[in-house]
């Protein structure tokens, strides 16, 4: 089993050379935020979507369109506003009146990497206008259904729902992005780095693509290769069902604060993103502290909180914090 796994981290390491090369083009436009660069890459080679929130002007849109000009594929940027329509996502039916007939106009939606942007400034129908994309990878218009091109990632920024003119996302529509990410504010050293590479009324940083479609695809399937004990696997089941059960791990406080808890979907992406987040740093197997990295990020949007929770002041991430402090690690 050595041997194995020995041989397995050796090709991880071979495979994974060009993560440098893409966070280094990346790196040209994006000052800091290294935890949402390292979370778009796990997005990207666990084949999830993501969604991105933060206030505005936190670089969401610029760090997307550049990681997707650092792959040589194609990229769309959905503008989400209160009067767009679910035709302008996925396209529609148009009459040719010389003809007679109907012909398939084909909607942004048909690319490879999407920029839903302000993903809530839209109402709850729009959003779901992504829900089939997002999970069967085909789109259908009329009485034809389409094929989506691989890779197909959906990359989501919104703002806080405190904010005016914001729709919360159904809970159906959440649950399909792998994960959910928070961003804050830059520190003071990244700021006066902003200042300086940023401040010009006309400057544009070339970024090179470092990789194309099938090197993401060969990628995702080395990631599946990555190996994880079977120790970890329970340690994913026992956070997982934590977040259902907790009286049965000795969490009985967070039962009151629970409505639901994470759906199968969290232990499948969980172990997807565990493995991504090891490839990514260059490694072929999967530790504990991995999935403490990447968990928070997998359920905070999967745990629903109760009015009581509410009342207190308790998010999500409050609980996650709880549970990963008494789950024992293996």
């Amino acid at each position: 089993m050595e041997t194995g796994i020995t041989a397995i981290n050796e090709k991880v390491k071979q495979e994974s050379a060009f993560i440098n090369d893409i966070i280094s083009e990346i790196r040209k436009v994006i000052v800091g935020q290294d935890y949402l660069i390292e979370r778009l890459l796990v997005g990207l080679f666990a084949n999830g979507h993501i969604l991105i929130e933060g206030v505005p002007g936190l670089a969401k849109t610029l760090s997307v369109k550049t990681l997707a000009q650092a792959i040589n594929t194609k990229f769309q940027r959905i503008q989400f506003t209160p009067d767009i329509l679910p035709a302008d996502i996925t396209g529609t039916l148009i009459y040719n009146p010389k003809e007679g007939s109907f012909f398939t106009k084909k909607g942004p939606i048909f690319s490879n990497i999407i920029l839903a942007d302000e993903i809530n400034r839209a109402p709850a129908k729009v959003q779901s206008a992504l829900l089939e994309g997002m999970q069967e990878r085909q789109v259908t218009i009329g009485e034809n259904t389409f094929e989506l091109e691989d890779p197909f990632l959906v990359l989501a920024t919104q703002n806080p729902i405190e904010q005016e003119g914001t729709y919360p996302l159904p809970e159906a529509q959440v649950d399909r992005f792998m994960l959910k990410i928070n961003i804050t504010y830059p520190t003071k050293e990244e700021e006066h780095r902003i200042l300086k590479r940023m401040a010009y009324t006309d400057k544009k940083i070339k970024v090179n693509p470092s990789i194309d479609p099938l090197s993401v695809i060969k990628a995702r399937s080395i990631v599946d290769e990555v190996y994880m004990d079977e120790k970890i696997e329970k340690y994913i089941l026992d956070i997982v069902f934590a977040t259902r059960e907790p009286s049965k791990y000795k969490l009985e406080e967070l039962s009151s604060l629970i409505q639901y808890g994470a759906s199968p979907r969290a232990t499948l992406y969980l172990t997807l993103a565990a493995k991504a987040f090891a490839f990514i740093n260059h490694r072929g197997y999967v530790t504990p502290q991995d999935i403490k990295s990447i968990g928070p990020d997998i359920l905070r949007h999967r745990i629903i909180v109760s009015y009581e929770a509410e009342a207190e002041e308790k998010t999500s991430d409050d609980i996650i914090k709880r549970i990963f402090e008494e789950v024992e690690v293996p």
